[in-house]
Formats: C-alpha cells, sequence, structure tokens
C-alpha cells in the first residue's frame, strides 16, 4: 500500500484508526481501505452510522455556537479527531472573532491534518495528547499558550468517552478536567447508546465488536450512565437528549431514524 503525503511515517496504515473511520463515515478523504472496511463491516449491523455521525456533528456546531453566543471565547476539543467541515474554530471563530481552540487527539493523522488546517492560525492550535491523562492536556504547551483557566472554557468531548473503558475511569478524568476549569465554563458531550438505535440491542452488538476486534473497544453506556459525566454542572435546558433534540435548527421528526443512535447535552459550572 502507497504511503499518501498526508500520512505521517510514523503510523501504521494497515491497522483501522477510529479517527479515519469517523472520517469515512463523514464523506471524508482521509482513510485507507482498511479502514472502509471496518466501517463496512460495522454497517454491516447499524446501516445508519454515517446519519448518526453527521447528526453528532452537526449538535457540536450548536453547541459552540451556542457556548460562543453565551460569551464563552475558549474552547478545549478533546478528541477533536480528523479536521471536516464546520470545525469548533471555524464556527467559533466565525461567532466569536478571537476565540482560542486548542483541538487536542491522540492519533497522530488526527494531529498532523489539525496542524495543516491551523496554519498560519495563532489563535488556535493542536495538542498531541489523551483523554486518559488529562494532567498532560492541561499542561500542554498549547493549551498553556492558548487557554486562560481562569477565565470560562467550553470543554469538547464529543463522540470520545465511549472509546473510554471503565477500568480507565472516564468520570475522574472528565472530574479532573472540570476542577482546572473556571466558575462559568461549559462541558458539551455526545456519547453513544443501544437506546435509541433503530435496531435490536443484539444486532448493534455486532458493530461494537467490529470495534473490539480493531482494538478500540466502543463502550455503549445508558442515559443515566452517560449523566454521571455532567457530576458538578448543571444542565442547560433542553437537558441530555438524543442528538437532534439538543436545540434543534429543522424539525426533528426529518431526521433519519438513525440521527437519534446517542445522546447530547451541555453543562455549565455555577
Amino acid at each position: 500500500m502507497e504511503r499518501p503525503a498526508w500520512a505521517p511515517r510514523s503510523i501504521d496504515i494497515s491497522v483501522p484508526s477510529v479517527s479515519r473511520i469517523y472520517d469515512y463515515y463523514l464523506g471524508g478523504s482521509h482513510n485507507f481501505e482498511v479502514d472502509r472496511e471496518a466501517a463496512r463491516k460495522a454497517m454491516d449491523f447499524i446501516p445508519g452510522l454515517p446519519k448518526t455521525m453527521q447528526a453528532n456533528r452537526a449538535f457540536l456546531r450548536r453547541a459552540v455556537g451556542f457556548a460562543a453566543q453565551e460569551g464563552i471565547t475558549q474552547f478545549l476539543d478533546i478528541g477533536s479527531g480528523i479536521p471536516t467541515y464546520g470545525n469548533v474554530h471555524e464556527v467559533a471563530q466565525s461567532a466569536a472573532p478571537g476565540a482560542h481552540v486548542v483541538y487536542v487527539d491522540h492519533d497522530p493523522v488526527a494531529v498532523a491534518h489539525s496542524q495543516a488546517v491551523l496554519a498560519g492560525n495563532d489563535a488556535a492550535a493542536v495538542a498531541a495528547a489523551d483523554l486518559r491523562n488529562p494532567r498532560d492536556i492541561l499542561e500542554s504547551p498549547e493549551v498553556r499558550r492558548l487557554i486562560d483557566l481562569n477565565r470560562p472554557v467550553a470543554l469538547l468531548l464529543v463522540a470520545i468517552l465511549h472509546f473510554v473503558e471503565d477500568a480507565d475511569d472516564p468520570c475522574g478524568a472528565v472530574a479532573e478536567l472540570r476542577d482546572a476549569l473556571a466558575p462559568g465554563s461549559m462541558l458539551i458531550l455526545s456519547h453513544a447508546s443501544y437506546e435509541g438505535i433503530p435496531v435490536s440491542a443484539e444486532r448493534a452488538e455486532g458493530a461494537v465488536d467490529v470495534y473490539r476486534d480493531i482494538r478500540n473497544p466502543l463502550i455503549m453506556r445508558s442515559r443515566d450512565e452517560i449523566a454521571r459525566f455532567f457530576e458538578g454542572y448543571d444542565m442547560v435546558e433542553p437537558g441530555l437528549v438524543p442528538l437532534p433534540l439538543w436545540r434543534p435548527e429543522s424539525a426533528p421528526e426529518d431526521e433519519d431514524p438513525f440521527a437519534f443512535a446517542g445522546y447530547a447535552g451541555v453543562g455549565r459550572t455555577a
């Protein structure tokens, strides 16, 4: 397999990547056949996965716009993935010119592409770090340069926590990040769940097995389990709801049924 110029030498392009699979679902071009094969296997069980991912990105854009309207000008996007249309910095800096954005990902491809996209944008940067090590994120040069932790920050954990197993203490990581942020900060979060998927849980489990086989377990949590991540935050209306129902800009009844296969919410610290 020939290595394209955009693929860092440090990555094994024969192994599927969650970031590149997500890029494929969204119609992107930064993925390989090994990623597309894994995506198609998952779609054999949940055919509407691209619709779910599109609904997730639409929620992200609405939530970032809301945070900017509420006066937040600092955004920390952890598990940001490969840049695609409607990135956080595009939405945030359009709504609040000069807003500071730091992307964080541990995937070298996502980091390399983010660096290319952000070239010349002094108000945005990308850090190579992992959600499971919050201290590394908070002490990264990029966060230190662009994020003032004494002022409110919008913390984005969008479609990332379902890749963190309970053994890695995701609630502890989220709490550590929350405690580092100033009052008035926001948590913008989305998470996959069996609840709302228009196929049986047994069939959906087949897609989960695909991710397990590529050593990126997909942890499907219930609404109550997802709500635990908002401990210490006051929920913003309409609360923790299926993706299309969070402050929709179009009629939710017109959405594809697979768009409802996940929960989203925004919380704010006092």
